[in-house]
């Protein structure tokens, strides 16, 4: 017997049961790999359940999901293991961990794809752009596609092609009662408009149904940077430029220090500058005629805006946001790029310390905007930016400090606040989560917690209460 939560044991003998119908691997404390299978991203995250099941399918994540109720554990679901705060782990209860679930079967004629709930971004764009097509989604190519999806899912080509559950098609759902359950338009449409932005509160999703876009393989993108004395003056003209772009562009403005990589010349790395990274999903040459007014002005100190595989774009910020780095966002919605807000993250920028610690902020707009915002959980389609305010560093070291800069960066921008992307929370508490999807959502989202989760066993996520 091992010590779980206060007041609960769990039973080695219930756990030796399981593992002997169980199709993937039990990893309990002291198994070869534990320490390895506990690991989340977020390197400042160290916890340790008690038991770790690798699901291969339906039938072990079932049993996982009856050893973990009639044991009383605490029970954390991971895919990809992204969660900013870390809520794909927990301590001494059970992890169900998706990661061994790796199917993708792409349909080129139908334009569909079907994926498992451990697949990675980069593996579905893997599969995908071998017939010239792409699911919208992230940035960074190890993120998890379930929890990018459940949370909606912003990336590089949404401004034509909109969130990733705006291509999402239907879901397989297993029930915190075991239940297996398809949502889509046709079927549970109730629980589909749910799990399209509200997280996993409902039960875990085994698979993911999607509708592709055609996309590349070329496109034209990347990043042009400008010293971040001269932000003032690159984000008004920002600001103008990007004021009747086609769809087919997507930005994101991005404040940092000059990393030390070898495209980045020596003289160079550990500058402060601001960057506006670009992709344009459309024809390279029209690309190339829209980027052109960008790439001349002012005096940009680096350009690596140019055509190049869709597949390495999706790449390019890989290298910034490793495993096993201590990771620490605060992020807001605004309206837009006021004078104001340019002066507020202008200020804030200079006061970058630590090499890897960025800010992004993430255009929105186009097709994203168009959808009926009652449509799907995910709240904020009429934003105009997404703020994402990392406060980053290598190892614990130096890590209270970024802390602090990203809640003070955060709280300058308080009076241009319209709401908070679900998916860059940490953990804030119920008023915040609230805020993510607005009154009337959050109301919604309880009553369908009620109805498929009323004890709330699936808490460890951005957690809607059913009470």
């Amino acid at each position: 017997m091992s010590q779980v939560t206060q007041g609960t044991e769990i039973d080695g003998t219930a756990v030796d049961e399981l593992q002997t119908t169980f199709r993937g691997e039990i990893v309990r404390r002291g198994d070869a790999g534990y320490d390895e299978h506990r690991k989340v991203w977020n390197g400042s995250i160290d916890r340790r359940p008690a038991v770790i099941a690798r699901c291969t399918g339906v039938a072990d994540i079932r049993a996982a999901i009856r050893l973990a109720r009639s044991q009383g554990l605490l029970t954390a679901v991971r895919g990809g293991g992204h969660s900013f705060p870390g809520l794909s782990v927990c301590d001494d209860g059970m992890l169900i961990d998706l990661g061994l679930m790796k199917g993708i079967r792409v349909d080129p004629e139908a334009r569909t794809v079907r994926v498992q709930a451990g697949v990675l971004l980069g593996e579905l764009d893997r599969e995908t752009q071998e017939f010239g097509l792409a699911v919208p989604s992230g940035i960074v190519t190890h993120t998890g596609v379930a929890g990018l999806t459940l949370g909606g899912g912003i990336g590089w080509i949404m401004r034509k092609h909109g969130l990733t559950i705006d291509q999402l098609l239907s879901v397989d759902l297993i029930t915190a009662d075991g239940e297996l359950v398809t949502a889509s338009e046709e079927h549970n449409a109730d629980l589909f408009w749910g799990v399209r932005g509200g997280g996993g509160n409902f039960g875990i999703v085994t698979d993911f149904e999607f509708q592709l876009v055609p996309v590349g393989p070329q496109v034209m993108a990347g990043p042009v940077f400008w010293a971040m004395e001269d932000a003032p003056e690159v984000l008004r003209f920002y600001r103008d430029w990007i004021g009747n772009c086609p769809d087919e562009l997507m930005t994101a403005v991005v404040q940092r220090r000059a990393p030390a990589l070898p495209i980045v010349p020596p003289e160079l790395v550990g500058r402060h500058v601001v960057s506006v990274v670009a992709c344009y999903a459309g024809p390279v040459e029209e690309g190339e005629r829209v980027m052109r007014p960008l790439k001349e002005f002012g005096s940009p100190v680096l350009d690596f805006c140019r055509p190049k595989l869709f597949l390495e774009h999706q790449k390019m910020f890989d290298p910034s946001f490793p495993h096993g780095w201590s990771y620490y966002v605060r992020s807001c919605d605004v309206a837009g790029l006021s004078d104001d807000v340019i002066d507020i993250a202008t200020e804030h920028g200079l006061r970058i310390t630590s090499p890897v610690t960025s800010v992004a902020m993430w255009q929105l707009g186009g097709a994203v905007g168009r959808i009926d915002d009652d449509a799907t959980a995910f709240n904020g389609r009429k934003a105009g930016f997404t703020f994402n305010i990392n406060g980053n560093s290598k190892t614990e070291d130096g890590f209270d400090a970024e802390r602090q800069w990203a809640r003070d960066y955060w709280s300058a921008l308080a009076p241009h606040h319209t709401g908070v992307y679900v998916n860059f929370l940490m953990e804030e508490g119920e008023e915040r989560v609230r805020q993510a999807y607005g009154a009337a959502k959050y109301e919604r989202l309880k009553a369908l917690k009620r109805q498929y989760d009323p004890t709330n066993f699936f808490r460890l996520n951005q957690n809607i209460k059913p009470g």
